[in-house]
């Protein structure tokens, strides 16, 4: 059972795109809905969805590598809550963002070698880290990572957990025991289209997960 410092195992859910299946997502009350705006996802957001989002739910914009300019644009057209860098963007930036835009989850592609070291300069710069699994693209390449490697990291910010997350592994993500462990990334697992999510296969999802 999982026995973090968080009081439950929030959920994001990323890459959504149209309005209907974003209000259909909303009803299931996820903690985060996130949207990418890099152009080379084949879940790219190119206009704001039409659709109202409660406050309670955070909106996170998805940048690769983006200027701060651009980010602050997206961010006030997009009324962002958070800002999530998925790049390599370095812990100045990533604090220049949080100060001036919105709180950030930076994102790190693990693999079995991966340094959690580097991580240290990153920790004051960051509202959270999200821990995704390399692959040939920025994110949503639904690919697991080992998440054994998760014990070596000793810092404090918390983390989303990304990577290959589907429908079968909620009491696999329940067993994660890691202070630092706040919740979970779903993405390309869960959808029909890309950009389009499964809406009933997440509320299954749920509901087990917090069962």
């Amino acid at each position: 059972m999982n026995t973090s410092a968080a009081s439950k195992i929030h959920l994001k859910v990323c890459g959504m795109k149209e309005a209907g299946n974003i209000t259909e997502l909303v009803a299931l009350h996820p903690d985060f809905i996130g949207f990418i705006f890099h152009e080379l996802s084949p879940r790219y957001c190119d206009r704001p969805p039409e659709t109202m989002i409660p406050e309670y739910i955070r909106k996170v914009g998805v940048f690769v590598n983006k200027s701060q300019e651009c980010i602050l644009l997206i961010k006030e057209e997009y009324q962002l809550d958070m800002i999530q860098l998925h790049g390599t963007e370095s812990p100045d930036f990533c604090r220049e963002i949080q100060q001036s835009v919105a709180p950030v989850i930076k994102a790190f592609n693990l693999h079995d070698d991966f340094n959690f070291d580097t991580l240290k300069p990153y920790e004051e710069a960051c509202a959270f880290f999200l821990f995704d699994a390399s692959g040939p693209l920025a994110g949503g390449n639904g690919i697991i990572f080992n998440w054994q490697i998760l014990e070596q990291y000793r810092g404090t910010t918390p983390f989303l957990l990304s990577g290959g997350i589907d429908e079968n592994m909620a009491e696999a993500i329940k067993r994660i025991n890691h202070p630092a462990f706040y919740g979970i990334d779903i993405n390309s697992r869960f959808e029909t289209l890309p950009g389009i999510k499964d809406v009933n296969k997440i509320k299954r999802f749920k509901n087990e997960l917090q069962s």
